[in-house]
């Protein structure tokens, strides 16, 4: 729909006949009626006079584009001038023609394209939507005392350029603080580029690194850019960085303090923008002591550390982590699983999980994969997770043992605290049916609240 703000009727009438049969016109004389109308109808785009009675057409697009759906606004005026024309710009006017020299035919160009680039915007609104999801700090399920802390420290470490270190043990989720690192960065619209050092040798890593000049070695018969070139004005994720060698430590220490580098047989010195999040499952500190690794080299990566903790220090959040690898692996496999039966949820909260959040997300999945009703019961789980024994440390926040039970329930009062008592909303947010939701409120005589 296609809305046209002029007070002089000849206008109006002559626009509409001209767009008519490309749009559905609505007309308006004034600044008032636009809005009304803008209101109560959503339009594609608005054409408005810069002088009306009542108000100017840069105060009309103003208010046009405070709307949670605002139309493309082109600007039409007599008094055609450069300095009308910045302003309608900063007022979000998407486009601006002066009426003495305007023709239909470039006024019909000028909308499609203020379209297609409003409907690219949204596109890459939404694309930006779904990357955080899956890579922004929502993908990293936690209510603990102490992973809201890390949340806390990413957020605010995020916007700056400070070298972060990630430490803890394998499969605590190092990689997807690196990447929430980025995401919530100013360098989010650049790449993210992320090395695991302990896969590739001394010699292939330095080349993977840095880059290597045709014939700098045998077999290297083509120029390779390194990855601090690809990750050019973005992140750099190495992941296991306790595992790189003494040359390797001493180009990267150079890096952190110059910015600059060598292609393998190169002498050619380049520079890149790129910011170093490094990671590792080792204590780097004792590998400084045992001489493998630069303790000033050490310091340079460790600007700001975020130590993840292991899951069994953390036992609170295994039930909102089941659930949520749950619904992922349910929509996956097609399977209208919607729970845990409680003899499994407890054996997931007895289970040790040495293999961490890692661990636990391949063990849904092996049951999500192997379960016959509605509810993964505990023949689903995995051998190692049925016979698990109860967790060695108990949940940091509430310094005592936490049962099966009080984890959901404390799991529902949180839902419907967040979704300030819908009760639907909260059995979607955590994964349950209706039916199921219903019947745990009962179980835990939370009917009132």
């Amino acid at each position: 729909m296609l809305l046209i703000v002029d007070d002089e009727k000849p206008t109006r009438e002559g626009l509409r006949a001209a767009l008519e049969d490309h749009y559905d016109i609505y007309l308006a004389e004034d600044a008032n009626a636009a809005m009304d109308l803008l209101e109560h109808e959503h339009f594609s785009v608005m054409l408005t006079d810069f002088r009306l009675p009542n108000e100017d057409g840069l105060k009309l697009i103003a208010r046009a584009k405070s709307l949670s759906k605002p139309p493309v606004c082109i600007l039409m005026t007599a008094y055609g001038s450069e300095e009308i024309a910045v302003e309608a710009m900063k007022r979000g006017a998407d486009d601006y023609m002066a009426k003495g020299r305007m023709q239909i035919d470039e006024l019909e160009m000028r909308i499609a394209r203020a379209l297609k680039r409003q409907h690219l915007e949204v596109e890459n609104t939404v694309l930006r939507q779904q990357l955080d999801e899956k890579f922004g700090l929502e993908n990293i399920v936690g209510d603990s005392s102490i992973m809201k802390e890390i949340f806390d420290v990413v957020r605010q470490v995020a916007p700056t350029r400070a070298t972060v270190l990630v430490t803890g043990e394998s499969g605590t989720g190092k990689e997807l603080i690196a990447r929430a690192l980025h995401r919530l960065s100013p360098r989010s619209r650049q790449p993210f580029v992320a090395v695991h050092c302990a896969a590739l040798s001394a010699s292939l890593l330095e080349s993977e690194l840095f880059g290597h000049e045709r014939g700098a070695f045998t077999g290297a018969h083509e120029r390779r850019i390194g990855r601090f070139e690809l990750a050019q004005g973005g992140t750099l994720f190495l992941d296991e960085i306790g595992e790189i060698d003494q040359v390797i430590q001493v180009k990267l220490l150079r890096f952190l303090g110059e910015r600059s580098f060598e292609r393998v047989g190169s002498n050619k010195t380049l520079s890149a923008d790129v910011r170093l999040v490094t990671a590792t499952n080792k204590d780097l500190l004792e590998l400084v002591k045992a001489g493998k690794f630069r303790e000033d080299l050490y310091f340079r990566l460790r600007v700001v550390e975020i130590q993840m903790p292991p899951l069994r220090e953390r036992t609170g959040d295994v039930p909102l982590l089941a659930h949520a690898f749950l619904r992922e692996f349910a929509s996956e496999n097609g399977k209208a699983i919607q729970d845990f039966t409680a003899d499994a949820l407890e054996a997931l909260m007895n289970h040790p999980w040495p293999g961490n959040v890692r661990e636990l997300r391949t063990a849904i999945e092996h049951a999500v994969v192997l379960a016959r009703g509605d509810r993964i019961s505990l023949r689903d789980l995995p051998a190692a997770v049925r016979g698990g024994t109860p967790a060695p440390t108990p949940m940091a926040a509430s310094g005592r043992d936490l049962t099966v039970k009080d984890a959901e329930k404390q799991l529902i009062v949180r839902a419907l605290r967040e979704t300030s008592g819908n009760r639907t909303r909260a059995a979607q947010k955590i994964g349950m049916s209706r039916r199921t939701f219903h019947r745990k409120l009962h179980d835990y005589h939370l009917e009132g609240f």
